[in-house]
């Protein structure tokens, strides 16, 4: 039996609709996943084990260079008073940045001054009674940085064990989380 034009019905394209779905999902997690890869190569979680910073919760943002008030992590300088305390393996250091490339360094007495300001007191002996070296003191120069804390116990730039925290040394600029 012979069909005429009229009873054909037209052949239409009909997208698979559960096949596109599928092929957009894959295509948004593949992008989230990228993004979520690339936000991890470019910033640590860091919970703070010591008692010289306020927070014991930040976040990191890796190969950034710091401003004055910043809070910078970076590895500290290998000896052997850094081994004796933290271990063959120390960890990074966090800091807040108190000097800038170009300002001065003084001491005058035990008191610690950047630009002629006070920023900190040393101590002569750790509380282990090891002697402590008196940090630079001058020019900060170019790419680094002098790095303090607020505790009056802690180790840092205002001891030559630690010095000026340069750009080869620097994690990252991290903010406070908790």
């Amino acid at each position: 039996m012979a069909t005429t034009a009229s009873e054909v019905s037209a052949v239409r394209w009909r997208p698979r609709r559960r096949l596109w779905t599928m092929l957009g999902v894959a295509l948004v997690g593949t992008g989230l996943l990228s993004a979520i890869g690339a936000w991890r190569d470019s910033h640590v979680f860091l919970i703070n084990a010591s008692v010289s910073l306020p927070n014991w919760a930040f976040l990191i943002r890796r190969h950034q260079l710091p401003a004055r008030g910043d809070y910078v992590f970076f590895d500290p300088p290998q000896s052997t008073l850094l081994r004796r305390h933290f271990g063959a393996k120390t960890q990074m250091f966090g800091k807040i940045v108190y000097g800038m490339p170009g300002d001065v360094v003084a001491h005058r007495g035990m008191v610690v001054t950047i630009d002629g300001k006070p920023i900190g007191r040393m101590k002569s002996l750790t509380r282990f009674g090891e002697p402590l070296t008196p940090g630079a003191e001058g020019v900060i120069p170019a790419g680094c940085y002098y790095a303090g804390s607020p505790h009056r116990d802690g180790f840092d730039s205002r001891y030559a064990e630690i010095g000026f925290v340069c750009g080869r040394q620097i994690v990252g600029v991290g903010e406070p989380v908790l």
